[in-house]
C-alpha cells in the first residue's frame, strides 16, 4: 500500500485554514501521540533504543566519523534573560551562523570542554557537537522544541547528575557574551548567541528502519535517518512532489512552513495527488493524528474538524 506521511506544525495554528480543516472532518482522526518531533520522527523511523541520539546521527550524515563514540549536541543558542527567570528564544539554525563565526565563538570554549573531557568540534554552523568519553553517565537533557520560548531553570539538566552541565552552561555563558562576533550581531541587530544548549546524548544506532522510499525534508535529522536506514531523501522545494508520482511510500515534511503557506501553496497541489497514495497520514507537532484515503472526498456531509 503506497502512502504518504506529512509531517506538520501544530494543528492550533491551521485555524484559518478552510482547506485541511475540510480533509481533517472528512478523514479518520487517530489517537493523539505524545507531541514533538522526536515522536514525529519514530513513527516514520525505528531504531534501538529510548531517545534519539541526535548528535551522533547528525555527526555521521556530516562528518562521517561518528564510529562509537558517544556523543552530546552543544548548540549555539540565545538566552534572554528577564526580571523572573530566563528563555531560550532561539537555537541551531534560527541563528544562521556562517562556518567562519561558528568557528570564532568556539575558539574560545575548546580549552573549557577539553579539560572537562569533552571535546567540542562543529559539525555544521548550526550543529555543535561534544564527543564524551566511553560510558559516561548522563542526566536526561531536553530538546531545543520542547524548551524553546519556556523558563529556562526548568529545562536545563536536574539534580546531582545535572550539576556538572549546568555549570558548563554558565561558564560557556560568560564566555561568549563580549565574544566580538557577539558585539558585530548586536550591532545589526542580529541575536548574539550567548549560550550552548545540550540535548540528543547517544551514540550511533547500531541501525535505523523505515518503509519509506523517500523523505523531503529541510530538517537534517530527517536525512541523517533516511541515510542511515538507506532511504532517499531531498530537500522541500516547490518541485518536490513531481518525485511522488512513483506512488511509493513518501515522507513530506512541511514543519518549516507557515501555516498559510501549507494552505495556500501545498494543499492545493496535495489535493490533485491524494488519489495515487492509498492513504494519506497528518501527523501534527502538537500530537494530533489523521488518516485520509481516497474515498473520504464522498464524506461530503463532515463540515467541521
Amino acid at each position: 500500500m503506497s502512502s504518504l506521511h506529512l509531517l506538520l506544525p501544530p494543528l492550533a495554528g491551521f485555524d484559518g485554514a478552510p482547506a485541511l480543516k475540510r480533509w481533517l472532518a472528512r478523514g479518520d482522526r487517530l489517537p493523539d501521540v505524545p507531541r514533538g518531533r522526536e515522536t514525529q520522527l519514530r513513527e516514520a523511523f525505528q531504531f534501538p533504543g529510548a531517545s534519539l541520539p541526535a548528535a551522533a546521527l547528525l555527526r555521521e550524515h556530516i562528518a562521517h566519523d561518528a564510529g562509537e563514540s558517544l556523543w552530546l549536541c552543544a548548540d549555539p543558542a540565545y538566552v534572554r534573560v528577564e526580571a523572573n527567570g530566563a528563555r531560550l528564544l532561539a537555537c541551531g539554525d534560527e541563528l544562521q551562523l556562517t562556518r567562519e563565526d561558528a568557528e570564532s565563538l568556539a575558539q574560545p570554549l575548546q580549552a573549557l570542554f577539553g579539560d572537562a573531557g569533552a571535546p567540542l568540534e562543529i559539525t555544521s554552523p548550526a550543529n555543535w557537537v561534544l564527543r564524551l568519553p566511553p560510558g559516561a553517565q548522563l542526566p536526561a537533557f531536553v530538546s531545543p522544541e520542547e524548551s524553546l520560548g519556556a523558563n529556562l531553570l526548568e529545562h536545563l539538566p536536574q539534580g546531582d547528575g545535572g550539576r556538572r552541565w549546568r555549570a558548563l552552561f554558565n561558564e560557556a555563558q560568560i564566555m561568549l557574551h563580549s565574544h566580538p562576533v557577539n558585539v558585530a550581531r548586536r550591532e545589526r541587530g542580529a541575536m548574539p548567541v550567548n549560550a550552548l544548549w545540550f540535548w540528543g546524548a547517544g551514540a550511533l544506532p547500531m541501525w535505523v528502519k523505515s518503509s519509506l522510499k523517500l523523505a523531503i525534508s529541510d530538517d537534517p535529522l530527517v536525512h541523517a535517518l533516511a541515510s542511515r536506514a538507506g532511504v532517499s531523501n531531498a530537500a522541500v522545494t516547490s518541485g518536490a512532489l513531481d518525485q511522488l508520482q512513483r506512488g511509493e511510500n513518501t515522507l513530506l515534511d512541511l514543519r518549516s512552513q507557515q501555516a498559510s503557506q501549507i494552505e495556500s501553496g501545498w494543499a492545493p497541489r496535495l489535493q490533485r495527488m491524494r488519489g495515487r497514495a492509498q492513504v494519506m497520514m497528518l501527523a501534527f507537532a502538537s500530537g494530533e493524528r489523521f488518516r485520509i484515503r481516497p474515498w473520504h472526498r464522498f464524506r461530503f456531509w463532515r463540515r467541521g474538524a
